[in-house]
């Protein structure tokens, strides 16, 4: 799968989200701060989002100092769902029931673990066939088109 990851800052939790992508087989490109500092979130979030609608990427994974920022603003593109995820629960959720496809973190409380087992549940889960689940889907996929 090819993934997008990018930062406004570099820390040793991009590092080992990065890493563990990579292991699992995934073929990552860095974006941000990851590549270059400085990076602006907001400038961030939105061209990745965009790689991701256009379909450069299968999905991504953002990161800023509480992920507020960057989820926010990732979801201004048509097509993207980006989910603020604080542990692997809410990460299942987002893409069963939401189909999220960009997973963001925050910087300032992701610990390696929680990233690991968020990356292990993103990964495992897809979404679901459920015929509620579809239809809320559908319902924000017609809005965007408004």
């Amino acid at each position: 799968m090819k993934i997008a990851v990018g930062s406004d800052m570099k820390t040793h939790v991009t590092d080992v989200v990065i890493d563990e992508l990579r292991h699992r087989g995934h073929h990552v490109t860095v974006f941000g701060a990851l590549l270059e500092t400085p990076a602006m979130w907001s400038k961030l979030a939105l061209d990745v989002a965009e790689k991701v609608a256009k379909k450069e990427f299968d999905q991504a994974v953002l990161f800023c100092w509480t992920g507020t920022g960057i989820s926010l603003a990732a979801n201004k593109v048509k097509g993207i769902r980006a989910a603020l995820c604080q542990d692997a629960q809410t990460a299942e959720g987002a893409r069963k029931w939401n189909d999220a496809n960009i997973l963001c973190m925050s910087l300032r409380s992701t610990s390696e673990q929680v990233a690991r087992e968020m990356l292990d549940v993103w990964f495992a889960t897809g979404p679901s066939s459920d015929r509620e689940d579809v239809a809320c889907l559908q319902y924000l996929a017609e809005a965007e088109h408004q």
